[in-house]
């Protein structure tokens, strides 16, 4: 018997096992065959192998005993070996294994998970340690829309890694060194003769203080030299502009913090200033391997398939992003031990990021093949929206500043549930409370719904429908599945343990398959990077739930209602671990 213990919630890999069992058996002579095992859409199974095709183009003209894929099908099909998980088998088409899974492992399957906790489900990844870069705002400016999708990709990407047991290094890699220092520094100086006044109630709106001493570096040349002066002596380690600069940064974090704070995403700072110290060992190193020419007074590394080098020193021997990104990811390969390094930025660094990877192999850095560990990949995302189908922008064209789309999509929520006469029957606290986790679900939801390539258009009406494809409904309907087991008056914890799932009816087997494609989900949208395959995911359970379950099996009295009450669990259970990987807050009464 096959067992049951490795990947205990992933079907498709328990099914994956048991066609390479068979595989082996009928073409030793092929030991790099993998098995083809997808979830089916048609109606002649739950999952399929796809081998037969493949592995008959392999083994046509070798002697083979077989006339064809369909043969290979029925091979592959014979010497499955028995397994509980499946029911039965049938062989379609060209070779195409369909395989039917077994009601009463699927309904143990569920009602084990409900026992020992979904964390049982988590999938098994091939790493145990990465980075994901993500969030990385400038210091001094505010954050602003762009931020909103780095850093809610981020955080989900960081979720799912995190629930598949692997470590992860969630790294805030902010713009807080650079050129720009020399003219806040300088300005500050100007502003506030006594340190000690510097407070940021003092400077006000930071992103205002920054415009003012750009205005300033722009018109007066005699400032200008002053500021390019504070860079150098920042660089050089001088107490005064190194306080002026830590200033600034904590003001800045605070803002900063605001924000993560709203979207619950934990972040661990290690700015551009922290890979500083490294940078000249990296590019010697470099240097050394003989990677590094000159090209008009630069220091670059010429990389194929570019027709322009990476700068890796500028001509005034400054260092540029180039140069900090490559420590920083030699900092992360060798001091970190990380095995796989995630950037979440948007499409518009798709080409340095293919440079300074390519840079990176060859250093000898990287493998060559890109599946190989350790590896770095680039999750980019494309544009926020206006509705007039432009870069959103407030009215005098400024960026949205994000903790105001927070608090205007909360105040949004919030007016709804008033509306609805909740603040006659919560608490004060119960009704902030969930306007926050509706507010910012619903912004959270919006965006990752969407493949993250595409742009999507901001629009606070669409998002916070409760109807459709939206966080508002999904909370909504989780809440509803609460309300369910609460009414029932049955003890759902009693009910785990004495309780049996059946899954007779074929909305309650539907609902069942779905749920137990959870892990599998997961583990797609996490290789893949692609948090919109959990969302889909998500929202088709709620669908099933509502339109084959719920609407065909009458749960609360009908004489099957343990069982029913169980797929309930099971459905809010699941749910509610979509919604922490997506970084959403769930809500239990509506």
């Amino acid at each position: 018997m096959a067992t049951e213990e490795e990947n205990v919630g992933n079907v498709k890999r328990q099914l994956a096992k048991l066609f390479e069992s068979s595989l082996r058996a009928i073409v030793p002579d092929e030991p790099d065959v993998e098995p083809l095992v997808a979830a089916c859409t048609a109606k002649f199974g739950d999952y399929q192998c796809n081998n037969a095709m493949g592995l008959w183009s392999k083994i046509k003209g070798k002697g083979t005993e077989f006339r064809g894929p369909p043969s290979v099908g029925q091979a592959i099909m014979k010497s499955l070996p028995p397994s509980d998980i499946i029911e039965s088998c049938s062989v379609a088409g060209p070779g195409f294994v369909n395989v039917v899974l077994s009601k009463t492992w699927m309904a143990k399957s569920i009602q084990k998970m409900l026992l020992d906790g979904i964390e049982k489900w988590a999938p098994q990844l091939a790493i145990k340690r990465a980075v994901v870069d993500f969030s990385s705002p400038n210091i001094a400016k505010e954050m602003h829309v762009g931020h909103l999708r780095s850093t809610i990709i981020g955080d989900t990407l960081a979720r799912m890694l995190e629930y598949s047991n692997v470590e992860v290094l969630r790294r805030n890699h902010v713009g807080d060194w650079g050129t720009q220092f020399g003219m806040l520094i300088e300005f500050l100086f100007e502003s506030f003769p006594n340190s000690e006044d510097v407070s940021e109630t003092a400077i006000g709106d930071l992103q205002g203080f920054y415009k003012a001493s750009k205005q300033r570096f722009d018109s007066d040349a005699a400032f200008k030299e002053r500021a390019q002066q504070a860079v150098v002596r920042l660089q050089g380690g001088e107490s005064k502009y190194r306080k002026a600069w830590a200033q600034i940064c904590e003001i800045s974090r605070k803002e900063f913090d605001r924000v993560y704070q709203c979207l619950g995403v934990q972040l661990e700072e290690k700015g551009e200033s922290f890979y500083n110290p490294y940078i000249p060992g990296v590019i010697k190193a470099l240097s050394d391997q003989g990677l590094i020419e000159e090209s008009e007074g630069a220091h670059v590394i010429f990389i194929e398939g570019f027709n322009i080098p990476l700068i890796v020193v500028k001509s005034d021997g400054g260092y540029n992003y180039a140069s900090t990104d490559l420590t920083a990811l030699w900092y992360r390969l060798n001091e970190e031990k990380a095995e796989w390094i995630i950037y979440v930025t948007d499409v518009g660094q798709q080409q340095h990021f293919d440079m300074f990877f390519k840079a990176a192999k060859r250093a000898g850095w990287l493998p060559a093949d890109d599946s190989a560990y350790p590896k770095v990949s680039h999750v980019g995302f494309g544009l926020v929206l206006g509705e007039d189908g432009k870069r959103f922008r407030t009215r005098n064209t400024e960026v949205v500043r994000l903790v105001d789309l927070l608090d205007e999509a909360k105040n949004r929520s919030k007016a709804t549930l008033v509306e609805r006469g909740k603040a006659e029957e919560w608490t004060e606290e119960e009704l902030e409370k969930t306007a926050e986790a509706v507010g910012y679900g619903a912004v959270k939801y919006a965006d990752l719904k969407n493949n993250r390539l595409t742009n999507y258009t901001f629009d606070f009406d669409q998002m916070l429908n409760d109807k459709g494809n939206t966080a508002v409904y999904l909370l909504y309907a989780h809440a509803r599945i609460c309300s369910i087991i609460r009414k029932s008056g049955k003890d759902i914890e009693e009910l785990k343990k004495t309780g049996e799932i059946v899954l007779d009816h074929a909305g309650e087997r539907e609902l069942g398959l779905h749920l137990l494609q959870f892990s599998e989900v997961v583990e797609e949208a996490c290789t893949n990077l692609l948090p919109n395959v959990l969302c889909e995911y998500l929202y088709n359970l709620s669908e099933i739930f509502t339109k084959k379950f719920y609407s065909n099996c009458q749960v609360v009295g009908s004489p099957e209602e343990t069982s029913r009450l169980l797929l309930c669990e099971a459905t809010a259970t699941v749910m509610r671990k979509c919604f922490y990987l997506l970084g959403i807050v769930p809500v239990y009464k509506i």
